[in-house]
Formats: C-alpha cells, sequence, structure tokens
C-alpha cells in the first residue's frame, strides 16, 4: 500500500483509509466480525481509519479493534452534532467541542485523536472560533490535526487563518463531481489534504446496482433521492460506463472508481467502506489500477456528457448537509 500526505501538514496515511460508518448500521457484521474486518485492513496495508461521534458506537468499534495496533494507525474522529445524532442538529460550541473530544478519546482509548473534524459547519458559531477551540486541544496534545467537513471555500480559508487546516472530508466521486470547481483547487492552493467519503457513490460504481436492486428495509438509500428506482434508471449510464472501463483494464468497476480518484491529485485519500472481506482486498487492489493520462482525459469528457439526476440527502436531511 502507498502512502499519501494530506497537503503541508506532514500527516501521512495510507492512500486508501476504511471508513468505518457501516459497520454500525443495521445489518452489519457482529461485532466480533467487525472487528476482524478492521484487523485485516491493517494487514492489507490501510492505516487510516475514520469514525464520529455521530455513528453510534462506532468509535467504540474502532477503538477496541485498533487498540493493540494504535501505533500503526491514524484514527479520525469528528465533532459537532447536538447529542451525536445528525438529525438533533449542529453544536459547535466551544464546550461541546472540548466535551465530544474527551469522550472520544475515552472511546477510542487513545490518548490523541490524529484528525478531529468538524462534522458539518454551524451557522450559529463562527468557524475562527471552532478553529480557536481545536486550536487549544491541538496545544494540550489532544489533538494532532484539524479538518472540516462538507465546508465551502470561504469555510475553509477563514478556518485556516486561525488553523492550519489537515484535511476536508467531502463526498467526492465519479457520481458526484461538484468539489472539482472551488474546493479542490482552494485545497491545493492552501496545501490541505482531501478526503472523499462515498468514493464509490454509496455503491452505484460497484456495477452491482440497477433500476431493479430492491434494498433491504433497513438500507438507508431507500432513503435518498439519487437511490430512487427512476434516478437510478436514469443514472445507469454512469454505471455502463464505469463498468464498460472495467472490462478494458480487466479490473473491477469499484476499482476504476477508485483508481479515477486516487489519480485525481497526490493529496487525495478515499476512505471507502466495508463490511464484507472480499470487498475489502476488492478496493485494496485498486491501489494497482493504473490510468494514463490520455486515458484519464477520455473518462472526464464521457463523465461530462452524463447528468446525474437526483439530490444527495432527503428533504429533512438537506438543510443541514447544506450548511457549510
Amino acid at each position: 500500500m502507498e502512502s499519501r500526505k494530506l497537503g503541508n501538514s506532514g500527516l501521512e496515511v495510507s492512500a486508501l483509509g476504511f471508513g468505518a460508518m457501516g459497520l454500525s448500521f443495521p445489518n452489519a457484521p457482529s461485532k466480533e466480525e467487525s472487528i476482524k474486518l478492521i484487523r485485516s485492513a491493517v494487514e492489507y496495508g490501510i492505516t487510516f481509519f475514520d469514525t464520529a461521534q455521530g455513528y453510534g458506537e462506532n468509535e467504540l468499534l474502532v477503538g477496541e479493534a485498533l487498540e493493540p495496533l494504535r501505533k500503526e494507525v491514524v484514527i479520525a474522529t469528528k465533532f459537532g452534532l447536538k447529542d451525536g445524532n445528525v438529525r438533533l442538529g449542529l453544536d459547535s460550541r466551544p464546550e461541546n467541542i472540548k466535551a465530544v473530544a474527551e469522550a472520544s478519546l475515552k472511546r477510542l482509548r487513545t490518548d490523541v485523536i490524529d484528525l478531529f473534524y468538524q462534522h458539518r459547519p454551524d451557522p450559529n458559531v463562527p468557524i475562527e472560533e471552532v478553529a480557536g477551540t481545536v486550536k487549544e486541544l491541538i496545544q494540550q496534545g489532544k489533538v494532532r490535526h484539524f479538518g472540516l467537513s462538507e465546508a465551502t471555500e470561504e469555510t475553509i480559508r477563514k478556518a485556516h487563518a486561525v488553523m492550519p487546516v489537515t484535511a476536508l472530508q467531502s463526498e467526492y466521486s465519479m457520481f458526484y463531481r461538484e468539489p472539482e470547481s472551488k474546493i479542490i483547487p482552494t485545497l491545493e492552493e492552501l496545501g490541505i489534504g482531501f478526503v472523499p467519503f462515498s468514493p464509490l457513490g454509496k455503491g452505484f460504481l460497484t456495477g452491482t446496482i440497477s433500476a431493479e436492486t430492491e434494498f433491504d428495509k433497513n438500507d438507508t438509500r431507500n432513503f435518498f433521492p439519487r437511490f430512487s428506482k427512476e434516478n437510478r434508471a436514469a443514472n445507469q449510464a454512469l454505471v455502463d460506463l464505469v463498468v464498460a472501463i472495467a472490462s478494458d483494464k480487466n479490473v473491477t468497476p469499484a476499482q476504476i472508481a477508485l483508481g479515477w480518484l486516487l489519480a485525481q491529485k497526490p493529496f487525495i485519500a478515499p476512505i471507502p467502506g466495508t463490511s464484507k472481506l472480499h470487498r475489502l482486498q476488492e478496493n485494496v487492489g485498486a491501489i494497482n489500477v493504473s490510468l494514463t493520462n490520455n486515458e484519464l482525459a477520455q473518462i472526464n469528457t464521457a463523465l461530462a456528457a452524463i447528468q446525474i439526476v437526483g439530490e444527495r440527502y432527503p428533504t429533512q436531511l438537506q438543510t443541514i448537509a447544506e450548511r457549510k
């Protein structure tokens, strides 16, 4: 597994990380199986693990799994939700940030959080105040690096002026390319790393989902407009493109999707999540996917001709998601 540095911060992580959120969803593997999967990820060279206060019992799971491997890994977690629940709204008041940090340290069984993200910018708390609070935590040795999630260019600049931002985590994939217009150029200018979540488009880019797919009743994609039957049919052209490229390269669609992301910028480290060992192995294989500049140009031309249909989030979550 190759490693990458997140911008100018010096924080070195595996080129592919592991998003652990799904291990706390309904129908996730047992605790024992999840711990085994996380430790298998380390065996395959993954050193970058992502969790959050808002992912239920996820920090406890990640903490237990990585405790014996703590010196080998980078753990990122997040603050900024009221009582850790996205549906209750945002809370990035300094006292809450500090309380979440203390609680996360205990749950993660560690004495320092490697990367502490604001889960979503809070319109009720100036970002400069948030950055200043995290700066205090860094000075106290409780946090090593400051991160933002789903923030605008303006918010990133304001935060960075108070406390250098190590990484931005936001959605980015062939299925959602909005960051390319302003966010990625800003990150490159300021020397900030980029950590894309949902790099496989919540599974859409694996080629295993079609308009006819019936999701389990507990599957969160049932609530995302982009995954309605009609929108999946409308967006099938993207899947067909990825499947065709994968066939030409003799790799899987997921490996093409991840390989494309890795080829965009050297400071990008995607965090695909999975609950299955064979998918973990498949994701790791994306490191070996090589795309020439000519191939990338052809892919991007084809992508530009495809219009993606459907909002990312349901209405009740869209307001929070858009508070940047």
